[in-house]
């Protein structure tokens, strides 16, 4: 398997940037090269204007308003789907509109998208508007036939558009060609909660509220479904992400959000008032895409839609259920998986481009297994499960340095027939094939790599931020950096790293590390928690030196908090 190193970043060109020092220079390297990128203020955002398709799209949701008309969400089975469409509801709601549903793929029965098979579902409805959330980009067919039955269809969308563009009345996405919008980064969450934004102006401009004697919503009331939405999407925290995420996160802390992410963090464990992005990634996230995963989405929905404190933590606590079943099936995929990895390095025969595998794997857990495969083999990998109808369907994850969309596009070029259907991300990508066309497929796959990526590429980076003294490890640094991001994908949270002396370590649930540390010399003893790295590293015995990765958090036990390094990665010094 390939190795992982740490490399120190560069040290940034002095730039004159608020806060203390070791904070200027942790942004600095993160690219921020102004004062006004660190505004986290709602008016750092840019306005609405420049998104292309902007007054085609709240021309098609003001008509609709007017017309007491029939508007039905088509959702997508993840968290920014589910948080894309809870917010997109509420908000025509709080605008007066009395016939708003939403509608989730079966990810069995329908794919991803909207397919002509979901078109007739749909139809069975009668909706007159048909609003696509974290999806439609890719939707020809689906949106061809939506037309063909009379609906009029709204695409807002956030991945990358293909050679050809729905036809669909409107169309928003800051990524498809001519749009003009400062950031490329927005979740599906963001774009409905931008198309929201603009929908209310045009509505204000019109009279609308006078002449229904409503009040005017305040939407910033839905930056905690935004926020949410965001992390879990894993999309680069740009500056315009960072703002929302920051805001959301605001009202999540104070409890001004809506009742099923309260009920989340409940069922996680997990303080609502000091909630963070990690919070977010690694424990509420995966609670609410267990129900896309497992069974369906409209559960997860059905939790952030709810205004019922009770109701929401009834379905929360489902949610969590499901999330345990999840990791069951997950733990039995990945057993099978790395055998299948171990037995092919056996053989020195790993190939660049990975693809796995296995009739018996749950095509709802194929994306974190994929992403548990990249992180053990730093390639970038394709695992596949089955369909119904006899196809395969795959869930992508890259490495820094391969456009995996780019990739998938550039194999179906060569072999038009060989790949369905595809879309996504230069990190993630989905993909549909024949079963028969599999063995041709990892072989296309492979080759593509190979045009990309050199050996070299094949190793596992820690970019880290440099050493800290022993004086600097303390609970006010982790304090203070927890409220300087948010952090998350392209704004990374800080990582330092430095030689340290274990003077105990205990192993929990045979795989976590609970170690004290000190720096070598100094009397000062540190916790210090290292996740899943027992099956890697053994027990370091007490004495012994480590190189130790790791980022500054705070453990909280019996009403105390102290300082705890968080171990990314160690090694023998």
């Amino acid at each position: 398997m390939s190795t992982t190193t740490v490399v120190r970043r560069a040290v940034p060109e002095e730039i004159e940037l608020p806060g203390p020092p070791l904070l200027a220079r942790l942004y600095a390297a993160r690219g921020v090269r102004s004062a006004g990128e660190l505004n986290r203020a709602l008016d750092a955002l840019p306005p609405p204007t420049s998104l292309k398709g902007l007054a085609a799209a709240t021309g098609l949701l003001a008509a609709a308003l007017a017309e007491d008309a029939r508007v039905l969400f088509i959702a997508d089975f993840d968290a920014d789907g589910a948080t894309a469409c809870a917010l997109g509801v509420r908000a025509l709601r709080a605008f007066g509109a009395r016939h708003v549903d939403y509608l989730v793929p079966d990810r069995q029965k329908h794919g991803y998208g909207l397919t002509p098979e979901l078109v007739e579902l749909a139809a069975e409805r009668r909706p007159d508007l048909l609003v696509t959330v974290d999806n439609g980009i890719a939707s020809v067919a689906g949106v061809a036939a939506a037309k063909a039955r009379g609906m009029r269809v709204l695409v807002t969308d956030h991945h990358l558009p293909g050679d050809e563009l729905p036809a669909a009345d409107a169309i928003v996405n800051p990524n498809q060609p001519g749009c003009g919008f400062p950031s490329r980064c927005l979740a599906g969450v963001g774009v409905i909660f931008y198309v929201m934004l603009a929908l209310r102006a045009t509505l204000r401009a019109r009279g609308w509220y006078t002449a229904c004697g409503i009040t005017e919503p305040n939407l910033a009331r839905l930056l905690d479904l935004v926020a949410f939405g965001t992390v879990a999407d894993v999309v680069a925290l740009d500056h315009v992400n960072r703002v929302l995420v920051e805001q959301g996160l605001r009202r999540l802390r104070a409890g001004a959000c809506v009742p099923g992410l309260a009920a989340l963090a409940e069922v996680a464990g997990r303080p609502r008032e000091r909630l963070c992005t990690a919070d977010i990634g690694y424990a509420l996230a995966p609670r609410l895409n267990a129900a896309g995963r497992i069974e369906h989405m409209s559960l997860g929905i059905e939790c952030l839609l709810a205004d019922d404190a009770g109701r929401a933590l009834e379905l929360a606590r489902e949610l969590d259920r499901l999330n345990r079943e999840r990791r069951e099936i997950e733990d039995a995929m990945k057993l099978a998986a790395f055998a299948d990895l171990d037995a092919l390095d056996l053989d020195g025969d790993l190939p660049f481009g990975l693809c796995l595998y296995d009739e018996t794997w749950h095509q709802g857990v194929i994306g974190i297994l994929a992403a548990r495969v990249r992180e053990r083999t730093h390639r970038p990998t394709i695992v596949f499960a089955a369909d119904r109808d006899g196809q395969l369907k795959g869930s992508a994850r890259s490495v820094p340095g391969l456009h995996i969309r780019d990739a998938l596009a550039a194999v179906a070029a060569r072999a038009p027939d060989l790949i369905t259907r595809f879309g996504g991300h230069a990190m993630a990508a989905g993909l549909s094939l024949p079963a028969a066309h599999y063995a041709t497929f990892r072989d296309a796959f492979d080759a593509e790599v190979r045009r990309h990526l050199a050996p070299g590429d094949l190793c596992g980076v820690l970019l880290s931020d440099g050493e800290l003294g022993a004086g600097e490890i303390a609970l006010e640094l982790a304090d203070c950096l927890r409220e300087a991001g948010p952090w998350g994908q392209g704004f990374p949270e800080p990582l330092f790293d430095g030689v340290f002396e274990v003077a105990g370590c205990r192993v929990l649930k045979e795989r976590h590390l609970k170690l004290l540390v000190r720096v070598p010399g100094q009397a000062a003893v540190f916790d210090a928690i290292a996740f899943g790295l027992a099956e890697t590293v053994g027990e370091p015995r007490a004495g012994s030196r480590w190189h130790l990765a790791y980022r500054l958090d705070a453990n909280e036990w019996n009403g105390s908090r102290k300082v705890q390094l968080r171990v990314e990665y160690l090694a023998p010094a």
